[in-house]
């Protein structure tokens, strides 16, 4: 999509700071963090949410999360973590590219919201 702010970090044309890049995604520091540590999951396909996306592109998206999995002590979250996805305008979605934000490097609170 070619106005979509998501799409134009992962082609480079707005700066971004990145702390994982692959074939199948982007993980990057989020610029308004909620956490001591907030990332972004970029799938580089451009989809909405994970209504819209297709079984190739869940699966594509299974192997991200796989590979984060991997990483993820690497990134500073060995304590744990939290993965959000927001779908639409009641699910506070800002950008529509479907992204996951990683919460972590601190005790998060359990109640969300």
């Amino acid at each position: 999509m070619d106005n979509c702010v998501f799409c134009k970090i992962i082609r480079g044309e707005i700066p971004s700071t990145k702390v994982y890049e692959d074939d199948d995604m982007l993980i990057i520091k989020d610029v308004n963090p909620q956490a001591k540590i907030h990332l972004l999951l970029l799938p580089k396909e451009h989809y909405a949410d994970i209504v819209e996306m297709t079984d190739a592109q869940a699966a594509t998206l299974a192997k991200c999360l796989k590979k984060f999995a991997k990483i993820a002590d690497d990134l500073g979250l060995k304590d744990g973590f939290r993965l959000i996805s927001n779908k639409g305008k009641h699910g506070c979605q800002s950008v529509g590219h479907l992204h996951i934000h990683i919460l972590g490097g601190e005790q998060l609170q359990d109640k969300m919201g």
